[in-house]
């Protein structure tokens, strides 16, 4: 076998190990969403684990929120618009379950919606 017919192998491996960004996405948001589930209790026992899910959860909102923003996202204008909100939704309400005026339902909710429209994509391609 010659080098290209090796490197052409190697590549073709490579693509079908590596994940797509949808996929990636969607795992992510899986797993903050699981935690979030498993750690509504605001209890002063349990606070401490609704507080580090509630923080994954809101890093990944900060880290999707920055590529929203940026002139590089290929996304639609108004889809990045929409997204923008939902991390700035998401930043008031973590404070709002924090205090204690509110659950994290309404997180949970948002991020299993955006999980569906990630696999919907998925299904597209």
């Amino acid at each position: 076998m010659n080098a290209a017919a090796l490197a052409q192998n190697a590549y073709a491996r490579a693509t079908a190990i590596a994940p797509n960004p949808r996929s990636t996405e969607y795992r992510a948001f899986a797993t903050v969403t699981r935690r979030l589930s498993e750690h509504t209790d605001p209890s002063p026992e349990r606070f401490a684990d609704l507080a580090e899910a509630l923080h994954k959860n809101q890093t990944l909102w900060i880290i999707l929120a920055s590529d929203v923003a940026s002139d590089a996202n290929a996304l639609p204008d108004a889809l990045r618009a929409q997204l923008f909100y939902l991390a700035e939704f998401t930043r008031h309400h973590t404070a709002q379950v924090l205090k204690g005026t509110a659950t994290p339902a309404a997180l949970v909710e948002i991020n299993t919606a955006i999980m569906r429209g990630l696999r919907a994509g998925q299904e597209e391609v």
